[in-house]
C-alpha cells in the first residue's frame, strides 16, 4: 500500500478533488437538519395550539403516508438521474420548512411534514447514486465513511444550536431554528447544482425493471442485513437516552456524554477505521460489526445491575463499543449496496435500502419504548437477537454475493482506458 503523502491520507479521508461543493453541501445540510431534529416536537408544541398527543400523531401519520415514496422515487432516479431527484429533495425540504412558519392546524402539520419527509426521502434515495458516481471502486468505503462522519459532526453542531433554542424556549427562538434550516437547504441546493449528473435510464421504464430487482435474492439478503444495521443505528437516539435517564435513573449529563463520545469517535475515527479494515473481506467486517453491537448491548445490560457510579462507566464503555460497530458497518454497507446494483437500476435497488431505513425509523420508537417499559433486560435481549441475525446474514452474504467476498480497499481502481 502506498505510503500516505498528506494529512487526509493519514486520516483515511478521500481526496475531494472537484467534489468540494458536494461535500460542503452535505455538511451544511447536516448542520441544518441537526438544528431541527432535537426540537421537532417542541417546535409545534410552542408555535401551535396542538397538544403532545396530536403533534406526535401528526408526525407519525406523515411518516406513514410518505413511507411508500422510497421505491417510487427509485424508479424516478433511474429515469431522470440522481442529481435531479437530489435537487428536488432539497427544494421540497426548504419549501416545507418555510411553510412551518405559518402552520397552525393538525392538517397543516401533516401536509407540510409529508412534504418535508418526501424531500428527505428523495435526498437519501439519490444520495448513494451520487456518491457512487463521484467515486470509483476501491475507494467507496472511504467516501461513504467520510461523508457519514461529516454528517455526524454536522448533526452535533446543529444540536448545539438547538440546545440554545430550547434554553430560550420562545416562539421566536424556535422560528429562528426553522429559518436556519430552510436557509441551509437553499445554500445546499445552490452548491449541489455543480454535482455531476448521473446517467439516466431513459424516459420510459425498461420492461421487467422492478421484477429484476425483486428477483435478486442476494440483494434482498443484503437489504435484510441493512435492516438489522439500521435498527442498531436507532439505539443511540431512541433507546440509550430513555434507558439511561428513565430506566436506570442516571444523571442527565450521562446522555450528553454518550452523544459527545459518539460524535468525536465517528468524526475522528471513521477514516482511520476504514484504513485499518483495508484488506479484510467485506462480509467479515459486517460480521464483526454485528458482534460488536451484541457486545455493546451486553455492557448496557450489565449497567442495569451495577451501582450508579459503575453503571455510568458501563454505559459509557458500552456506547464506545457500540460506536465501533457503527464505524465498521456503515462504510461497507454503503459501498456494497451501491456496487451490487446495476448502474441502470441503481435507483431502484438503493430505494429498497432506503425503505429498510424508513421501516427501522418507523418501528424503532414504538417497539423500543414498549421494551423499555418492561425493565432492564428485554430491549437488550431483543436487540442481541437482531445483532445475531445480522451476523448470520453477513456470513451468508459472503457465500452468495461475490462483491461481499471482495476485500476492503481505500485506494481507487485505475480508470479503464
Amino acid at each position: 500500500m502506498p505510503h500516505p503523502t498528506s494529512w487526509t491520507d493519514r486520516m483515511g479521508w478521500p481526496s475531494l478533488g472537484d467534489h468540494r461543493r458536494f461535500v460542503t453541501a452535505i455538511a451544511i445540510d447536516a448542520v441544518g437538519s441537526g438544528v431541527f431534529m432535537p426540537v421537532s416536537v417542541l417546535y409545534f408544541l410552542v408555535t401551535t395550539d396542538l397538544g403532545l398527543v396530536r403533534v406526535g400523531a401528526a408526525l407519525s401519520l406523515a411518516a406513514l403516508v410518505a413511507l411508500p415514496a422510497g421505491p417510487l422515487l427509485g424508479g424516478v432516479v433511474d429515469r431522470f438521474g440522481a442529481k435531479t431527484v437530489l435537487l428536488v429533495g432539497n427544494a421540497l425540504q426548504g419549501v416545507g420548512f418555510l411553510a412551518y412558519l405559518v402552520t397552525g392546524s393538525f392538517a397543516a402539520v401533516v401536509l407540510w411534514t409529508v412534504v418535508v419527509t418526501l424531500g428527505r426521502t428523495a435526498f437519501w434515495g439519490s444520495y448513494g447514486n451520487i456518491v457512487a458516481a463521484i467515486s470509483r471502486p476501491g475507494e467507496r468505503e472511504r467516501w461513504f465513511g467520510f461523508l457519514s462522519a461529516l454528517r455526524n459532526v454536522g448533526f452535533a453542531l446543529g444540536g448545539l444550536a438547538a440546545g440554545l433554542a430550547i434554553t430560550l424556549g420562545t416562539p421566536t427562538a424556535y422560528a429562528a431554528v426553522v429559518v436556519v434550516n430552510a436557509v441551509s437547504y437553499a445554500v445546499a441546493f445552490a452548491l449541489l447544482l455543480s454535482v455531476p449528473a448521473t446517467a439516466a435510464g431513459g424516459h420510459r421504464p425498461e420492461p421487467g425493471s422492478w421484477s429484476t430487482v425483486l428477483r435478486d435474492r442476494p440483494y434482498r439478503l443484503l437489504v435484510t442485513g441493512q435492516l438489522a444495521y439500521a435498527l442498531a443505528m436507532m439505539v443511540l437516539n431512541v433507546a440509550m437516552p430513555v434507558y439511561a435517564t428513565t430506566v436506570l435513573g442516571l444523571p442527565g449529563w450521562v446522555t450528553g456524554a454518550v452523544f459527545t463520545l459518539n460524535t468525536v469517535l465517528v468524526g475522528v475515527g471513521q477514516g482511520l477505521v476504514v484504513r485499518a479494515m483495508t484488506g479484510a473481506r467485506r462480509w467479515r467486517v459486517l460480521l464483526l460489526a454485528h458482534i460488536t453491537f451484541a457486545l455493546s448491548y451486553g455492557l448496557l445490560l450489565l449497567a442495569g445491575a451495577l451501582p450508579v457510579a459503575f453503571a455510568v462507566v458501563a454505559l459509557l464503555l458500552g456506547s464506545v463499543v457500540y460506536t465501533a460497530g457503527e464505524l465498521l458497518g456503515g462504510p461497507v454497507h454503503g459501498a456494497l449496496s451501491a456496487e451490487a446494483a446495476p448502474d441502470h437500476l441503481r435507483g431502484r435497488y438503493l430505494s429498497l435500502v432506503q425503505l429498510a431505513w424508513n421501516v427501522a425509523g418507523a418501528v424503532a420508537p414504538v417497539s423500543f419504548a414498549w421494551l423499555l417499559e418492561r425493565g432492564v433486560w428485554p430491549i437488550w435481549a431483543v436487540l442481541g437477537v437482531v445483532a445475531l441475525v445480522g451476523a448470520a446474514v453477513a456470513v451468508r452474504l459472503g457465500e452468495v454475493l461475490p462483491l461481499a467476498a471482495d476485500r476492503v480497499s481505500d485506494a481507487p481502481e485505475p480508470l479503464a482506458v
